[in-house]
């Protein structure tokens, strides 16, 4: 078996188990990590264009309208690590805007995917050193000591809001030991408009609903289930308690579904807990970020302040 095939292999084994940990505990849930799947991948960068989705193209306009600022604070000769490897129109931002950047880390779970992400950028960077690490970021990464010159982090698209309070305080604290206390760039989406955060997560055309449903469609190619999508219902709900929206995959009947030979009963409308999506004030990440060990030195939102960038600094 290739090195190729062994590491699919683990991936779908991990998904299978966690899908079956999450099917049998109260309420149901599985981990938002698992969307991304080669189709889920295709479906998410389909919502990222959508009008609805602001996330996506205002973190952008961001990045472009602060470029130089933000190239000065990661300095001249720096290695770039990135905390999943997203669509490359992000970093391509922070590359061209740096001076003499020595070496580009993205860190993915997503092996195929980040080959794929690694190849691109040595043909369109032929003086970049780009080396991918297949590792799950959310844990402790062991990447060595940097070469020469700085090391900087990179964590856009306000994943960071996947993850609980906890998560999000153990996230930080490992990627300053990832970064050997080097400083963060990290895309935080802010608080607003509830109406403004029902439609980009309930879009008119059903994409967000085709990516949460393709959770089942992966138990079903990978995990030998036989989950009936339709008998399913994509729901998804800004919390304001909470400050985050939470997505749900809502069984419309009372059923029962086989996963790996296992036998999971849904009551008619019990649901799947599949994604949260938190949001915060810019106080609020601040403090967060402070009980990590990083002091928040710079933020840059647009005018509407619907999103922000921010510049961390270990304490």
């Amino acid at each position: 078996m290739s090195v190729a095939a062994i590491g699919a292999k683990r991936r779908d084994t991990a998904f299978r188990d966690a899908l079956l940990e999450g099917l049998f505990k109260t309420p149901k849930a599985i981990a938002a990590k698992f969307f991304y799947d080669e189709a889920g991948s295709a479906l998410f960068e389909r919502i990222t264009v959508l009008p609805e989705y602001y996330p996506t193209r205002t973190e952008l306009s961001i990045l472009n309208a602060n470029i130089g600022e933000i190239a000065a604070l990661i300095g001249p000769d720096a290695e770039l690590v990135e905390f999943g490897a997203g669509s490359l129109r992000k970093v391509r931002i922070l590359l061209d805007a740096l001076k003499t950047p020595r070496a580009y880390l993205p860190i993915d779970i997503s092996g195929d995917y980040l080959m794929d992400v690694a190849a691109v950028l040595r043909d369109d960077y032929p003086g970049l050193r780009v080396r991918p690490v297949i590792a799950d970021f959310t844990r402790a990464v062991a990447l060595g000591p940097s070469t020469q010159g700085t090391r900087a982090g990179f964590f856009p698209g306000s994943t960071i809001g996947n993850l609980s309070r906890a998560e999000a305080i153990g996230f930080l604290r490992q990627a300053r030991q990832t970064l050997n206390g080097g400083s963060l760039l990290i895309g935080v989406d802010l608080v607003k408009d509830p109406a403004i955060l029902h439609a980009a997560y309930n879009d008119a055309e059903g994409v967000t609903e085709a990516f949460n449903k393709n959770l089942l469609l992966r138990a079903n190619r990978e995990a030998d289930a036989d989950f009936d999508p339709d008998r399913f219902a994509h729901y998804a709900c800004y919390n304001p308690l909470r400050q985050r929206i939470e997505m749900y995959l809502v069984s419309l009947v009372a059923q029962r579904v086989c996963v790996a030979g296992e036998i999971a009963s849904f009551a008619e409308g019990e649901a799947i807990h599949t994604e949260d999506s938190h949001k915060y004030t810019l106080d609020g990440f601040r403090a967060l970020s402070a009980e990590a060990g990083y002091l928040q030195r710079h933020v840059w939102t647009d005018p509407a302040r619907l999103f922000s960038v921010q510049w961390l600094e270990a304490a």
